[in-house]
């Protein structure tokens, strides 16, 4: 698996999703600059890690969205290439329509950093083959902008179509508000474009792949990647 994280000014998680990508992969990914307008010959997989692109000025994602390298992201997912976004990330696929929906501010109107629960909704997926339909996982959130949003129509499909990945849910698998740290919709963590070839999620798996750590249960999504994408 050949993979590229986009690194915009105020990324902080590339180093922490790259090590995640190396050691699933047993391959080193490149890093590749917002300002770049190609990705390496051959990536299989786009990464746009968490952080505070831009300073998370005007909306958090859409100063990055518009930056040289996404119209290459673009082209990439547009021919079935992979594409993930974690947190930040998540935010600046929204905001270059390459999810649907958009991230608000959290309902509580503070910044939220803890480890969450959540439902596997979806394994037909590159990222989520390794986990069983309805597995509970553990992974952590660290955002104030992670509040997920879409209109009727838009939900309806995404629930019509299997297209949310993950939900965030109680430690016994309830999927209740209280559970959500943000008061996303339908407790959304995570969706999947129609061709379910990009991912967007709030949580951080990167940050949960050793046991040293904390526990693995995010290392699993990388070693699905890298098993489909081998």
């Amino acid at each position: 698996m050949k993979a590229a994280v986009v690194v915009f000014p105020g990324s902080n998680r590339e180093r922490d999703v790259a090590l995640a990508l190396k050691r699933a992969s047993y391959t080193t990914p490149a890093y590749v600059w917002h300002g770049d307008s190609e990705l390496p010959a051959g990536t299989d997989l786009v990464v746009l890690p968490g952080g505070f692109s831009y300073g998370d000025y005007l909306r958090c994602g859409a100063m990055a969205a518009l930056s040289p390298v996404m119209r290459a992201v673009k082209e990439h997912a547009a021919r079935g290439g992979h594409v993930i976004g974690i947190c930040n990330g998540f935010q600046i696929l929204a905001e270059a329509g390459l999810v649907p929906g958009v991230l608000m501010r959290n309902a509580s109107l503070r910044f939220v950093c803890r480890d969450v629960h959540l439902r596997v909704e979806a394994t037909n997926s590159a990222y989520t083959a390794g986990y069983q339909p309805g597995q509970v996982i553990r992974v952590p959130v660290a955002h104030a902008e992670g509040n997920y949003f879409a209109d009727d129509e838009v939900l309806k499909r995404l629930e019509g179509e299997g297209r949310v990945a993950f939900r965030y849910c109680t430690e016994d698998g309830d999927v209740v508000p209280e559970a959500s740290p943000n008061g996303a919709i339908n407790n959304i963590a995570g969706v999947f474009n129609e061709g379910r070839n990009v991912l967007g999620m709030m949580p951080h798996p990167e940050n949960m792949t050793e046991a040293v750590v904390g526990g693995t249960d995010g290392a699993i999504l990388f070693d699905s990647l890298a098993k489909a994408l081998a």
